[in-house]
């Protein structure tokens, strides 16, 4: 997320209430998860074992709880809770807006595209040409939608993220101030749900069809011309490349990658990195042809526990 002006360390700290070190006006651009950090970005680190990985980010500003040597062209944040101040920082620069029309009067909607009855859209929406939106589907603040864009009923974009910090008194929350963007021609099934990033964009690709009842969680990238089939659940974080194909009831784990032109299987789990260019099944996740043989041999074993 990159705000409208550029800020400095001094009016970041003062926003949130803790020390620096650096320049009081070392300039920040935006805020940032770690995967998706640019210069000028603020990351935060709350844990020791993410440190090193936190400061040697391509992230410029760190939001840390502990004071440590600062990278040279880098400044930091000191803060006793640096997954507060995170939010603190969300809260000030994208504020929840409430709403008290439908359609809100900051949506830009393109020529020739219908917006059927009792659906939703937020502020500051952009909508392409020629779209189709079936009745019911709800549309979040700051999302974008291309041209030829067909969305059928009861389908929701721009959820927060399922992103929680566990403490005493129970599931901390880190607000959701990113976006989902969605390229043309793409075509999304009904009742779905597409979590916008936590700061960044969830991306639909161009040309990518998604079947009814498909969930993609925050961050998550998906490449152009996919074809994912009904009741998918894509986690957080995860690429899935241009081409893939995923049959009914595929589940992910987060922060992995789907290589191009992959098919998965029906009902497998994808729980690690995969190539592109072959065919997945099971669970856990291994090329089809290899898995259907070990069900196969599988099937043998009585057979050939008669001949032992």
């Amino acid at each position: 997320m990159k705000f409208t002006k550029p800020q400095s360390l001094k009016d970041i700290a003062d926003i949130i209430g803790c020390s620096y070190v650096g320049a009081s006006d070392f300039p920040v651009y935006g805020m940032n998860e770690i995967h998706v950090v640019t210069e000028g970005d603020i990351v935060f680190v709350d844990h020791p074992k993410y440190y090193d990985k936190a400061l040697q980010s391509a992230a410029t500003i760190v939001l840390i709880n502990k004071e440590v040597a600062c990278p040279e062209g880098k400044a930091l944040l000191i803060s006793d809770d640096p997954f507060r101040d995170f939010n603190k920082l969300t809260k000030h620069f994208r504020p929840f807006l409430s709403a008290n029309v439908s359609i809100s009067d900051s949506t830009v909607i393109g020529e020739g595209t219908v917006v059927q009855p009792n659906c939703f859209i937020g502020n500051n929406v952009s909508i392409g040409k020629n779209c189709i939106l079936h009745a019911n589907v709800s549309i979040y603040d700051n999302c974008v939608i291309g041209d030829n864009v067909i969305i059928q009923a009861g389908t929701i974009l721009g959820a927060d993220a399922f992103y929680y910090k566990k403490r005493e008194e129970g599931f901390d929350q880190l607000l959701s101030g990113g976006r989902v963007v969605i390229a043309d021609n793409v075509g999304i099934g009904a009742l779905c749900t597409i979590d916008k990033g936590v700061t960044g964009d969830t991306t639909i690709g161009a040309g990518t069809k998604i079947d009814n009842q498909v969930h993609v969680g925050h961050d998550t990238i998906i490449g152009k011309k996919c074809l994912i089939a009904a009741q998918t659940g894509i986690a957080g974080c995860v690429v899935i490349e241009d081409e893939v194909t995923l049959w009914g009831q595929v589940g992910t784990t987060s922060g992995i990658t789907i290589g191009a032109k992959a098919v998965i299987l029906g009902q497998t789990g994808v729980t690690k990195s995969v190539e592109g260019g072959k065919s997945y099944f099971g669970t856990p996740i291994e090329e089809s042809r290899e898995k259907l043989k070990q069900l196969a041999n599988i099937k043998r074993l009585p057979e050939l526990l008669k001949k032992s």
